[in-house]
């Protein structure tokens, strides 16, 4: 429970990151700042989840909504940590907590910008190393699986670009699945991408079925649906470890 606390709280302070970070804002200097008319937001209403419950949706300065991605962000980071505290204990569950918390900001940014910077990608393949001093798998599985994971996505879309003349990934993709082999390893990657594939095709199926447009000119972020794909698969991973 102690790691879904803390996921809640880091929670608050990613979803921050993810609507400021694509405009240029600055999510770490001086006082928290509500969204709307940039006046400094009381601690009281900041406990995650709680507080934009207890106001409504609206913040209490100036009425503004508050943007959903707080809540969303918030849950999923204690969603995380605790399923991270499930599976294991001390350093070990704080480190695959972290992964997760990572990958909730890359499905942030990502489904609602069509974003992953290059930055957060580098601090996930630099943890994902630093990871298999604590964590299986070993680290030449680890390097393995960065390689592959970046090279197979990159073929792919350097085949779809010759194939169709237009790119069928974006160029954060490769990255990203180069990072998560980093942390998995290289035997759970083609699961991962299935897995991944296959929520972009259910939410697809979902649209087509609601009547729903795919946003902007049909893209999809397939980077959300790695991050989506990959934690579980870690948790699975260190569930099953002898």
């Amino acid at each position: 429970m102690a790691l879904a606390g803390l996921g809640a709280i880091i929670g608050s302070f990613l979803a921050t990151v993810a609507i400021r970070w694509p405009a240029g804002r600055s999510s770490l200097a001086g006082r928290s700042l509500c969204d709307g008319c940039g006046e400094p937001v009381s601690a009281q209403d900041l406990v995650p989840v709680v507080s934009a419950l207890w106001l409504r949706g609206t913040a209490r300065c100036c009425g503004a909504r508050i943007d959903p991605l707080h809540g969303r962000v918030e849950i999923a980071c204690a969603l995380v940590g605790l399923l991270a505290g499930i599976v294991a204990s001390g350093i070990a569950g704080v480190l695959i907590a972290s992964f997760g918390w990572m990958l909730v900001l890359v499905a942030a940014l990502d489904a609602t910008e069509m974003w992953i910077p290059d930055p957060l990608v580098a601090a996930l393949a630099i943890a994902g190393v630093m990871a298999g001093l604590v964590l299986q798998p070993p680290l030449i599985d680890r390097l393995i699986g960065g390689a592959v994971g970046f090279g197979a996505l990159w073929l792919i879309g350097f085949g779809y670009l010759r194939l169709r003349g237009r790119e069928g990934l974006g160029g954060a993709d490769p990255k990203l699945f180069g990072a998560i082999g980093l942390w998995l390893g290289w035997q759970l990657l083609p699961a991962v991408l299935l897995t991944a594939a296959l929520v972009g095709l259910g939410l697809v199926a979902w649209q087509l079925a609601t009547g729903r447009t795919v946003a902007g000119d049909d893209a999809l972020p397939f980077g959300t649906y790695l991050a989506v794909a990959a934690y579980p698969a870690l948790l699975l991973m260190v569930h099953l470890a002898p």
